[in-house]
């Protein structure tokens, strides 16, 4: 190491990331400490604005029975959360963050595509979670300006993320213990008003209701490897963001649900409703400060994406840059519009990330996974990716104008009208790694013929 990254290093502390990818990363982080930073990553208050659409996820049908919604969520926050765990381990085991993970899979140049698309959607959530925090404490704060409490949110998340793993212990230490108190005041608060199960409650859309749930957790996927490789062990990065995510998620999709069933109103307005119990601004409060470690999560792993192109930036500058950019996006957002095309490049990223899993777990392609600047190309990797992604739009065509018109026209083509039972996020995660046992075994061949012309 040169006087000059001695001097970086000193200046970090040893227990915090490095600034670059030339640099061994730091591995201070036991299990407490990841439980700790998945559990606040899981709670945020979107999850109780998607509760009614759990309830409820087609207009028209019979909403879910209040035990069809809780085994609904549990279900989709289990599965979501153990492939999330999953995906946290190769970043344990490499050190590798996880657009660098997929220079194994993909080759170098050929992680550059997902690199670029994990870019687009971490600065895109990044900023809508900007903008929630605004609008969250405009709503507590109605007399102070809105844009006052973007820019400031915009630079607590950019400051946070300059020193993240200092952040996550401060989180163990402190945080999470408001955020507890508040999460139990709210539910003590919801439940005294008495749960109303819906009327004429029943069980057929009960596999849509698990996809909007599993989708989530999976949805943090491509961020997994980036905090996992400081993990101590494995195993303890498996853990930490199974466990820590999925008991947020349960939590915080039930507190969704019993509020729209005790709370009139709370399914047009489910944060005006939590707002409306007794001192609730101040629990409310406390979550809209909270949801500045997504928006924080989101500018860290944009860092380390760009590292992935460029090793050697510094990812401090990275996310200073990288916050200016989210913050200004906040300012000028139309959040429905914006959120429409996130969930599309989401749905690149399910397919891709069990065909990741599976050639690294199933496959054993662990103990020579490739993570480094000459990583060689795999093009046929890219089949079984192709065909998750083909079925996640078949399933599940999404919302963004002309491309789920295109997608719509195809299941017309095709005669193919998706069964009500079907989940897009489950369905393309199965027909990805189907085609990956099929596919792997054919690159492996012709990586050995390759090496032996």
């Amino acid at each position: 190491m040169s006087t000059s990254e001695l001097a970086v290093s000193s200046s970090l502390g040893a227990n915090e990331a490095a600034p670059t990818l030339l640099e061994a990363p730091p591995r201070p982080l036991g299990l407490r400490d990841q439980v700790v930073l998945w559990w606040n990553l899981g709670v945020t208050l979107t999850i109780p604005v998607a509760a009614a659409f759990v309830l409820q996820p087609f207009p028209g049908l019979p909403p879910l029975s209040l035990g069809a919604a809780v085994t609904a969520i549990t279900v989709g926050a289990v599965l979501g959360s153990i492939v999330l765990g999953w995906a946290a381990v190769p970043g344990a085991e490499t050190g590798a963050p996880a657009m660098v993970l997929l220079r194994g899979l993909l080759g170098r140049r050929g992680s550059w595509v997902p690199t670029a698309l994990n870019v687009a959607q971490c600065v895109g959530w990044a900023a809508v979670e900007i903008l929630i925090i605004g609008n969250g404490a405009a709503r507590i704060f109605p007399s102070a300006p809105r844009v006052a409490f973007l820019v400031a949110a915009g630079v607590a998340a950019t400051a946070l993320a300059v020193r993240p793993l200092g952040f996550i212990r401060e989180l163990r230490k402190y945080a999470v213990w408001l955020v507890l108190a508040a999460s139990a005041y709210l539910f003590f608060q919801v439940l005294r008003r008495g749960i109303v199960p819906p009327p004429g409650g029943a069980w057929a859309q009960f596999w849509p209701a698990v996809d909007l749930v599993v989708a989530l957790p999976i949805s943090w996927a491509p961020l997994a490897a980036d905090f996992a490789r400081h993990s101590r062990t494995p195993r303890k990065a498996f853990g930490g963001a199974a466990v820590g995510f999925g008991l947020a998620a349960i939590a915080y999709f039930l507190l969704g649900v019993f509020a729209v069933t005790a709370i009139p109103g709370a399914a047009k307005d489910p944060i005006g409703a939590l707002l409306s119990v007794q001192v609730g601004v101040v629990a409310v409060a406390v979550l809209v400060l909270d949801e500045l470690d997504e928006a924080f999560a989101n500018l860290y792993s944009t860092a380390l994406s760009a590292q992935n192109v460029r090793p050697s930036v510094d990812r401090r500058t990275a996310v200073i840059a990288v916050g200016v950019v989210a913050t200004l996006l906040a300012l000028a957002l139309d959040v429905t519009q914006y959120e429409s095309f996130l969930f599309l490049i989401g749905s690149v990223f399910v397919p891709l990330f069990a065909v990741l899993l599976v050639d690294y777990f199933v496959l054993g392609r662990r103990r020579g996974w490739d993570v480094g600047p000459d990583a060689p190309g795999r093009p046929l990797m890219a089949v079984p990716w192709i065909l998750g992604f083909v079925a996640y739009q078949l399933l599940n065509p999404g919302t963004v104008p002309g491309w789920s018109d295109a997608w719509r026209a195809v299941q017309d083509a095709l005669g193919f009208t998706p069964p009500l039972w079907a989940s897009a996020s489950i369905g393309s995660f199965l027909v990805a790694g189907a085609a990956t046992l099929v596919v792997g075994p054919l690159d492996r061949r012709r990586a050995a013929a390759r090496a032996t012309a």
